[in-house]
């Protein structure tokens, strides 16, 4: 079975219910979720042996993190115990013309306060195909941006395969830092996985003739923003998702994979969307599981999109689809019947 390494923080995510706003809010939801961790979920829920890595205090709330990836079948066992706080963001889920907004209180977390000592790569990478990260993790502290560089030095030492999630996050570090850090760090990444913002944010490469709030995308300008990533940084594949926003609701939503000189976009498919928190984290699951399996490009893509689509409709950060549910919408059928 093929293996696959994770590598971020996992918080607890404290929701109002439904659609109340914070200042209404007077009890929360408690669940957990986190970028790294939402991929290696989708991974493990596809059959592919996944292994999530970071440091959690050893308290009931750490193990209650542990707890929520390892219940699906990720493997926990490199996962380092020490530090005292689980980092938390807050969730206000948007509706119609009011966006979603999340408030992060992830300051001197275990993972914030990790030291390189802590994680010994080679035993981590031990029967490792692919590693993946984003680049929110890097931004969590300069400790852990040195981290992130150390395991991508001994990922590429064992030729694992390297990708990477832009997920510039403004309210973690500055667009300066971010092109800095990931500057570095895309040298070693074979596959890079970013949004309509996220390259403009980090590299200062835009899409030309798209404007993301007004919905209006243009196909030229993706495969523009591709082509200069990849001659930049040497990639083997940049991926792309394509939103166009109608409201916090509703949403177009489609991708392109750009590799081999070639770009390939996916079918497009109108969301109404039940949480998006994690939609991009289920797209870069079902890309590595798509490539993990050998599937041509068009394939990977169409693989991806499909399984994002239907995170949009899961409550909490994790996709909890299987390949066969993935496949159903990514051959055609988009009906939602009820199965039976």
């Amino acid at each position: 079975m093929k293996k696959v390494v994770t590598f971020g923080e996992l918080m607890l995510r404290l929701a109002p219910e439904n659609y109340l706003r914070f200042v209404q809010a007077e009890k929360y939801q408690a669940t957990f979720g986190g970028a790294e961790a939402n991929v290696a979920v989708s991974l493990a829920n596809y059959g592919i042996d996944a292994a999530f890595v970071t440091k959690l205090p050893t308290h009931e709330i750490g193990q209650a993190a542990v707890n929520s990836v390892r219940k699906f079948g990720v493997d926990t066992s490199k996962i380092v115990r020490g530090g005292d706080r689980v980092g938390i963001y807050y969730c206000e889920k948007g509706a119609s013309q009011r966006p979603s907004k999340v408030i992060y209180d992830r300051a001197y977390s275990a993972i914030a306060m990790a030291k390189k000592e802590d994680f010994d790569w080679a035993s981590i990478f031990e029967g490792v195909e692919w590693f993946h990260f984003t680049g929110i993790t890097p931004a969590l502290s300069d400790e852990v941006a040195a981290i992130c560089v150390e395991a991508c030095k001994a990922a590429k030492e064992r030729n694992i395969t390297i990708s990477c999630d832009l997920n510039f996050r403004k309210k973690l570090w500055t667009k300066e830092k971010a092109g800095q850090v990931m500057g570095e760090l895309c040298h070693y990444i074979d596959y890079c996985i970013a949004n309509e913002e996220d390259a403009k944010d980090v590299f200062g490469i835009e899409a030309d003739n798209s404007d993301i709030y007004g919905g209006k995308l243009d196909r030229n300008g993706y495969i523009s923003v591709a082509k200069k990533l990849t001659e930049r940084f040497n990639f083997k594949g940049v991926a792309i998702t394509l939103r166009e926003s109608k409201s916090a609701n509703d949403n177009d939503w489609s991708g392109m994979l750009y590799t081999g000189g070639e770009a390939y976009f996916s079918k497009k498919y109108s969301m109404h969307i039940v949480d998006r928190v994690g939609g991009g984290d289920s797209f870069g699951g079902g890309l590595i599981y798509s490539l993990v399996s050998g599937y041509e490009p068009q394939q990977a893509i169409e693989f991806a999109v499909a399984a994002s689509c239907l995170k949009h409709t899961i409550e909490g950060d994790y996709n909890m689809m299987s390949v066969a549910e993935v496949k159903n919408l990514a051959g055609g059928d988009a009906s939602g019947r009820v199965q039976r």
